[in-house]
């Protein structure tokens, strides 16, 4: 009876998170970059993968995004192990938005509209979403950097995603540009949409975010609840120096 009870309680449990991420290692050229990492994912919520620069947070992004694959370990999403299929309900922004500066925001999501079959209407969709919509023939290249972001996320958005991926999104941002960014991605869990955001960033992380994981040097040092949290900045700094002295020894 105690082991049907644990084992409906997993299911529960699972069935709370669109992405389950366990003991996923990385290796390269024999340098283990990621090393046994699980995180839980739950949807509908912003989850804010924390790190200082270098604690592998890119690397695992890539991972759930079909750009490398683990060397161990296994992600599921919505409930079934990863494949490159589910490609198709997660879109990303990782690194750089990629955006063809000759061409208006508009013209960008047609390009990739007429690739994945999507309606023009979608393109209206994501535009206004985004706060894009009024840019009209506009280049893209004389956008702010801001803006550039939020074209990058339009594009994520085209194929009606269930997950959103996005790596360091404000970095470079002035202070209007990343309070407009915060807020576009605290409504997208309001339209079902589970984001997935990764910063080194500790205020935006506390001001964006329901659930945090935090990874130093390759390892997941805690995972929980914001509000679990009564000082950020604090539990990070311990984790991050507690990390560091080991390393030393």
């Amino acid at each position: 009876m105690q082991e049907n009870a644990m084992q409906e309680k997993h299911r529960e449990i699972s069935n709370t998170n669109l992405v389950e991420i366990k003991q996923v290692t990385k290796v390269f050229r024999k340098q283990k970059v990621l090393n046994q990492v699980s995180l839980h994912i739950p949807k509908n919520s912003v989850y804010g993968l924390l790190g200082p620069n270098g604690a592998g947070k890119s690397t695992l992004l890539k991972c759930l995004t079909g750009m490398m694959n683990p060397t161990e370990g296994e992600i599921q999403f919505g409930g079934h192990v990863w494949s490159r299929e589910d490609l198709n309900e997660i879109g990303a922004l990782v690194e750089t938005p990629p955006i063809y500066e000759n061409l208006s925001a508009w013209e960008n999501l047609k390009v990739r509209a007429l690739l994945l079959g999507v309606p023009d209407s979608r393109i209206r969709e994501v535009l206004e979403l985004v706060g894009l919509a009024n840019t009209d023939k506009k280049r893209s290249g004389a956008f702010s950097l801001g803006m550039k972001q939020r074209l990058g996320i339009a594009i994520a958005l085209l194929n009606h995603p269930k997950l959103l991926v996005l790596d360091e999104p404000v970095n470079g941002l002035d202070p209007i540009g990343i309070q407009e960014l915060r807020e576009l991605i605290q409504e997208f869990p309001k339209a079902g949409i589970t984001v997935l955001v990764s910063s080194h960033i500790l205020s935006e992380i506390e001001n964006t975010a329901d659930h945090i994981g935090i990874i130093v040097e390759g390892e997941v040092q805690f995972e929980g609840n914001i509000h679990e949290c009564e000082n950020l900045e604090a539990l990070f700094m311990d984790i991050v120096r507690k990390k560091r002295r080991e390393g030393i020894r």
